[in-house]
């Protein structure tokens, strides 16, 4: 890899660190290729992306990044994986991090602050964005359908006892 190439590499990686909500960093010694791949396949999925990059090039980018404190992480061989919705990768390693135990998540961050192995478990573990919207929307809409409920049921109880006293005036 020539110098130039190394510069957009960092340059990439620089933009990675600024613009995402979670940067996880894992290590990955003994995966295969397949389970790689399987391992982007979902981190696509949810929204996120997983990057292989030389350690020294990657400390160089987070110089003067909000999350510059994981550069002590970055020894051996280690992936980084991030998403713009704070939850998605840390979610997503986790997960994979179950099933195949070559995968051991070291630490990550979240802006500013530095997680630990225990931190990006607990940020796993926390509600997503899209979840997190449709708990919103489901504590609007239950009011509304209280109220009608509420109106309709008088409407209904009337229906009934009509209907019953029609019925006793029939027999």
């Amino acid at each position: 890899m020539d110098r130039a190439q190394k510069e957009k590499v960092v340059e990439e990686l620089g933009q990675i660190f600024e613009s995402s909500g979670v940067v996880v960093v894992a290590q990955y010694a003994g995966l295969t290729v397949a389970e790689m791949q399987a391992l982007r396949a979902k981190m696509r999925d949810a929204g996120g992306a997983v990057r292989v990059a030389k350690n020294r090039l990657a400390k160089i980018a987070l110089e003067g990044k909000p999350c510059s404190s994981i550069a002590d992480l970055l020894n051996g061989m280690t992936v980084l994986a991030y998403s713009e919705d704070p939850v998605a990768a840390a979610k997503v390693v986790e997960d994979y991090a179950k099933e195949n135990q070559k995968l051991v998540v070291l630490g990550g961050a979240m802006g500013e602050t530095a997680l630990d192995a225990a931190g990006v478990k607990a940020v796993a573990a926390m509600p997503s964005r899209e979840e997190l919207i449709a708990s919103v929307v489901g504590c609007i809409g239950a009011p509304a359908s209280n109220i009608a409920g509420a109106i309709g049921a008088p409407a209904s109880n009337i229906a009934g006892i009509l209907s019953t006293l029609e019925e006793r005036e029939a027999a």
